[in-house]
């Protein structure tokens, strides 16, 4: 009895352990995503000083169909053995998912980069990073997920903070007004995406759901681009290395380890996280672009830091 009482305790021991660890490794997998997807400002600036904001995240969306699609079908041919998401049969409704995806990934983009021909990177990267809020009210309204208070606490700190980092560029003029809505929007949709990218996550893996949303977008940017901007592809050689930044960096690392993160950790929790994104797009800002930063950006960042702590002790963090 003793002997099957401590194997008892020792298989969940084990099966703790194991849980911890695959929780570790996704936070690692968010951190890192932080620091790839905090370049996409820096690169959008450089990108849209050549090309229109629809070019921009076409080639973005396009370049990371084209590498990352070569790479999954030479890793087909190399081991022909079919994964399991290959072999069930797609749903009805995971097939809208996947369309779905693509559709308002790219919405929540192109409204992002026009956001930042008319305000600076950490104003636009502020209002985006709102996104906790209408992703947390998704999951509560369409999925009936249920929040505890340190969650909502936690959510109310970081925000706190994120908002703080603004508070002095509030009084803008007409232009900057402008540049903010655009922003707003974009963190509507934003959460939207989260909030399908999580369902999506139970049957595809980050990058297949990665691809389906860069071809789906290309082809939706693909006659904007022709008809309104002219331009399709970049000239210089500065262009060029911003846009493939965007498809290898922003795109290739950074969104698909948010994707990947999410079979562990909830997408409200991810959005919350990345809260932190503004501080270091603000602080690569200063360093490229000479933006201003001083001591409330630091006293933001320990403040969204707390929240976003005190958020990931609850269990609503975890993927449901």
């Amino acid at each position: 009895m003793s002997s099957s009482a401590d194997i008892s305790q020792g298989a969940i021991a084990d099966l703790t352990k194991e849980v911890k660890q695959g929780d570790r490794q996704a936070l690692i997998s968010l951190c890192i995503a932080l620091i790839s997807v905090s370049f996409a400002p820096i690169f959008i600036k450089f990108s849209e000083l050549e090309l229109g904001a629809n070019a921009t995240v076409f080639n973005r969306l396009f370049f990371f169909f084209i590498i990352f699609g070569f790479g999954r079908f030479c890793q087909s041919r190399i081991s022909p053995t079919q994964p399991i998401e290959e072999v069930q049969a797609i749903t009805r409704r995971q097939w809208l998912l996947l369309i779905g995806v693509g559709a308002i990934a790219i919405t929540s983009l192109v409204l992002w980069a026009i956001s930042l021909q008319y305000t600076t990177v950490a104003k636009s990267m502020l209002l985006n990073n709102l996104t906790p809020i209408f992703t947390s009210l998704g999951s509560w309204l369409w999925f009936g997920k249920k929040f505890d208070k340190r969650f909502l606490i936690g959510m109310t700190i970081a925000l706190m903070g994120a908002i703080a980092l603004g508070l002095e560029d509030l009084n803008g003029a007409e232009g900057t007004l402008l540049g903010d809505s655009y922003a707003l929007l974009s963190a509507v949709f934003l959460g939207i995406y989260f909030l399908i990218v999580e369902q999506l996550r139970s049957r595809f893996s980050a990058t297949t759901i990665l691809l389906w949303r860069c071809s789906i977008g290309s082809l939706l940017l693909l006659p904007l681009v022709i008809f309104l901007e002219g331009q399709l592809f970049p000239q210089s050689l500065t262009t060029w290395l911003a846009v493939l930044g965007l498809a290898l960096i922003s795109e290739g690392l950074g969104q698909r380890l948010l994707a990947q993160s999410m079979d562990k950790l909830s997408s409200s929790f991810v959005s919350l996280f990345l809260l932190l994104e503004p501080m270091v797009s603000a602080l690569l800002a200063w360093c490229i672009f000479n933006e201003a930063l001083n001591l409330i950006t630091g006293i933001a960042f320990i403040i969204v830091f707390s929240g976003i702590y005190l958020a990931k002790t609850s269990q609503a963090a975890a993927a449901h």
